[in-house]
């Protein structure tokens, strides 16, 4: 099947891994954003050992070695500062194979963009498809049209083709909690700089881990209703507000913060779908699995998704549609257990059941390390690189 041609609707992390893979598999791509500018939704993303897999089966090992953070730990503290655990990473980089990667949002992208081998057409918002026996087209606002044999519906957590594939409107899930982030100078008095330092304290978190160029990328969660309102010039002092009391470090961070490059989004999941394929439609990523980032899994699982689909079509001769099948059946599986279990998490840290999180709190002080480590590593395990 090496004279198909893909059209890819969205340049984010999923999309553009599944441009890469597919050029590279021998498919013709195009891939086509609604946006006109490219900038990344969030500061950071802490990529996981899978996701950093991927981007080394794509010869990009080298790349996101440059551009990630080196962490050696990660360091549980309460919100006054008293060490709950510290957990080595050494025992899961040996389990796995790969050293994570925290990395900008920003030097992801521009790395992906420059190993995609193809013009990304941006200010295209396919607003329809339509498909028949030869093949399938999608329908721009600005009137482009683009036929090819498949195409990739990697158009995020609001996607619109979401709804052709399903038969039916999903809307993104409130998953309680909003979150803060940015990028900040690394600093010897904030944290130690091969360190993920995560303060907890009521259903709230603070954290900071280490991103190339002698940055830190820091999140805070708060969980508050849908739709608090928030605007830029009172992030710091909501922040204080919220934070008030808590151990130096955070309100040294809270101080240094330019509220200007913050990013505030609230955290929303998608899932679990009860299909990825509809003819000659493959959703992948956030259109398909959006999920809360309290297992840092969401990228990695785009970035599986767009190998898993070009591995799929390159090894078989039967057929696009059993290509497709195969490619719902592996990863409808993996994403709705990572979608499952990040919520899960998501509720525990954040108070939904407060109980819950008070008894996580006395776990985190009493848990074996090498606990949190396996834990980790099986959810790297089980992916397509193992």
């Amino acid at each position: 099947m090496n004279d198909l041609k893909v059209i890819v609707i969205g340049a984010g992390i999923g999309g553009l891994t599944a441009g890469i893979a597919l050029q590279q598999a021998g498919f013709e791509v195009e891939v086509y954003d609604r946006v006109r500018d490219l900038r990344p939704v969030g500061a950071g993303i802490s990529l996981w050992s899978n996701g950093v897999k991927v981007l080394n089966r794509l010869g990009l090992g080298q790349q996101i070695a440059q551009i990630g953070g080196r962490m050696d730990r990660m360091q549980y503290l309460t919100k006054t500062g008293e060490l709950l655990n510290d957990i080595d990473l050494l025992p899961l980089i040996e389990a796995v194979g790969q050293r994570p990667y925290p990395v900008a949002r920003a030097d992801l992208q521009a790395m992906l963009m420059g190993a995609y081998g193809g013009e990304v057409k941006l200010g295209h918002r396919c607003v329809a498809i339509e498909e028949d026996e030869k093949g399938i087209t999608a329908i721009f606002e600005n009137g482009h049209r683009a036929t090819g044999d498949l195409l990739v519906a990697a158009d995020g957590i609001h996607s619109i083709l979401r709804e052709h594939v399903l038969g039916r409107k999903v809307e993104p899930q409130y998953g309680g909690y909003i979150n803060w982030n940015g990028l900040v100078p690394a600093s010897p008095d904030l944290a130690p700089a091969n360190d993920w330092v995560i303060y907890v304290g009521d259903h709230q978190r603070a954290s900071l881990m280490p991103v190339a160029g002698d940055r830190f990328y820091f999140f805070f969660d708060v969980p508050l209703p849908k739709g608090t309102p928030g605007h830029p010039e009172t992030h710091k002092a909501d922040l204080a507000q919220y934070f008030a009391g808590w151990a130096e470090p955070v309100q040294r961070l809270i101080e240094r913060l330019d509220p200007a490059t913050i990013a505030r989004p609230e955290i929303h999941d998608v899932g679990p779908i009860d299909r990825m394929v509809r003819g000659r439609v493959a959703l992948l990523g956030d259109a398909a699995h959006a999920t809360c980032p309290d297992l840092g899994q969401g990228g990695c699982q785009a970035m599986e998704d767009g190998l898993v689909l070009a591995q799929y079509l390159m090894t078989t001769n039967v057929g696009l549609d059993y290509a497709l099948a195969r490619y719902e059946k592996d990863r409808k599986d993996r994403t709705t257990a990572v979608v499952q279990k990040a919520r899960k998490r998501a509720e525990m840290i954040h108070g939904k059941e407060p109980e819950v999180t008070q008894k996580w709190y006395r776990q985190l002080a009493e848990e074996d390390p090498r606990d949190v480590t396996n834990a980790i590593s099986s959810i790297i395990l089980a992916g397509p690189l193992g």
